[in-house]
């Protein structure tokens, strides 16, 4: 529990925040070096955290799983062991360069997709609150009377939905 606990402390600290706070100083300084050496950590510490959620779930009741985790994480951000630049130059950068312009395809599907998944999950939204507006309305009305409720929305066609006319009123005793 402590060792989680540091862990996430030490991850938090040094794999975000003092990257951050780097980051922004190079920016800052337009030092194109560094800007470059941030983007490769980024990068790096982007798929780590990616990996990390998997592997906490399956390995880590391994023993020293925080312990490596934390040396991982500072031997990414250490200046002088460049683990960051040294993975993301070794395995990273092959590794997306061969794949690129797969991974792009599956981008450009996947916003189109996305899109096309929200309209559809509005126009079913807007479909079942006019259902339940138009129940809500004839439940509402007196008995005895026969109403037409025309609802229009932008995204569709007119939807015209009647209610029923009543059966003979009950008598109450």
């Amino acid at each position: 529990m402590v060792s989680w606990m540091i862990c996430r402390l030490v991850v938090l600290v040094f794999g975000l925040l003092y990257p951050a706070y780097a980051s922004y100083k190079a920016v800052k300084t337009k030092n194109i070096r560094e800007y470059v050496r941030w983007m490769m950590y980024w990068i790096v510490f982007a798929l780590f955290m990616a990996v990390e959620t998997f592997m906490d779930i399956f390995i880590s009741w391994f023993p020293f799983y925080y312990e490596i985790k934390i040396a991982f994480v500072l031997w990414l951000l250490s200046p002088y062991t460049k683990g960051a630049s040294l993975l993301y130059r070794k395995f990273v950068h092959p590794s997306l360069s061969r794949h690129e312009k797969e991974i792009d395809t599956y981008i450009v599907q996947a916003k189109e997709r996305s899109y096309e998944t929200v309209l559809s999950f509005g126009k079913r939204g807007l479909n079942i609150a006019a259902s339940a507006a138009v129940q809500a309305a004839t439940k509402g009305t007196g008995q005895g009377a026969c109403r037409t409720v025309t609802l229009m929305a932008s995204v569709g066609p007119i939807q015209r939905f009647r209610s029923h006319k009543p059966g003979p009123p009950e008598r109450s005793l």
